[in-house]
């Protein structure tokens, strides 16, 4: 007898800017781009807004109000389409979003791939595992953007594909100028939440080190976060207000204009997975200067496409800038390197393997066409 055919239907659960974040970036550009290649897409938001205005003030209670409208609209989802592709993270995102959407694409006999991220892996599953493995059973796929939440997953005797981040290399590019550093007024960026796990204290503190010699040095911060108060009030401590900027949250528009006016971008995280951001810059030829902690050494290598400093050691973050300030062939080399190390993760590269294990996890009884 033969199948039917017909066109891919994916269910895409995750959240959506606003605000920008890695996790809803990558949720908006496979929406786009999975579209644009021809399948159905249909989208549950994991962070859909309120009813109401006045239930963002009900702390404790609030979630119940997201939760349940959430609940319903998976069970329509996994009615209508034939594979599920849920963005998940760690903590109760995992418990409040994925778990939900692995019982009910089981209950509906519906796969679900669990596209999970996230550089706290490891601590939340020494944690948690015996709430999380009952429920990632219920997979179809498990898939993480870096070899190093491969291994973590192993280790844990959960098997994980590598599929990698995708970088926007339309709206990620170098700046048509000369790529030489002006060693006297270098322009450092960083692009992450202003989170305590994110170090950027280490990186203010390297900046102050730096100042002594080189007093036109600036860094821009752009990103929002429970610790801008406390990072100011280290700014002021060290009188670099004329050096240091905060810009806020930008859109990845933004984010991508301020790489291109920068010479060097620093990730000083104690914590992190495949940040897309050391990724983005390096497309927009920018110098990175980084910790290697977590999957970081997995993404870029030191000397090669990046310098690795201590993390949370200002000295070690200060004197590898310093090496890009003192050596313009290193500084050129690294930006040569990145440019060509990112065009792996770019949607050409990645595509077919998002498209394969659709076709491999689809409900049973279809032949799938793509568009």
């Amino acid at each position: 007898m033969m199948r039917k055919e017909h066109t891919l239907h994916v269910g895409l659960v995750g959240p959506m800017p606003p605000p920008y974040g890695g996790m809803a970036n990558q949720t908006q550009q496979l929406h786009r781009l999975l579209s644009r290649e021809g399948l159905q897409v249909s989208l549950v938001r994991t962070n859909a807004p309120y009813g109401a205005k006045w239930i963002e003030k009900l702390r404790g209670v609030r979630a119940l109000f997201r939760l349940l409208p959430y609940l319903v609209r998976l069970w329509r989802l996994a009615g209508q389409v034939d594979v599920m592709h849920v963005l998940a993270n760690s903590g109760w995102s995992w418990q409040l979003f994925a778990t939900p959407a692995l019982w009910i694409g089981w209950l509906r006999s519906t796969p679900v791939i669990i596209n999970y991220r996230g550089g706290e892996a490891r601590r939340y599953f020494n944690q948690s595992m015996r709430w999380v493995r009952p429920s990632i059973r219920k997979a179809a796929a498990v898939v993480v953007p870096s070899g190093y939440l491969k291994q973590v997953f192993a280790d844990f005797g959960i098997e994980a594909r590598v599929i990698p981040n995708i970088i926007d290399l339309q709206r990620f590019v170098a700046a048509e100028k000369d790529r030489r550093l002006n060693a006297d007024s270098p322009k450092l960026v960083i692009t992450r939440n202003l989170e305590a796990i994110y170090g950027i204290a280490t990186a203010i503190e390297a900046l102050a080190l730096l100042r002594r010699t080189v007093p036109g040095i600036t860094l821009t911060i752009a990103g929002s976060g429970p610790e801008k108060a406390a990072l100011q009030q280290l700014v002021a401590a060290e009188n670099l207000e004329r050096n240091v900027v905060f810009t806020g949250k930008l859109t990845p528009d933004e984010i991508a204009r301020l790489y291109r006016q920068a010479d060097i971008m620093l990730n000083p995280t104690t914590v992190d997975n495949m940040p897309n951001s050391v990724l983005e810059a390096m497309a927009c030829g920018v110098a990175v200067v980084t910790t290697s902690v977590g999957g970081i050494p997995y993404v870029v290598e030191h000397d090669r496409t990046a310098l690795f400093a201590e993390a949370g050691n200002a000295g070690s973050m200060a004197e590898q800038i310093r090496r890009l300030l003192n050596e313009p062939g290193l500084y050129q080399a690294l930006i040569e390197n990145g440019q060509r190390e990112v065009r792996q993760y770019a949607w050409p590269e990645v595509k077919n393997l998002w498209l394969d294990l659709y076709q491999s996890s689809r409900r049973s009884g279809w032949i799938f066409i793509r568009g």
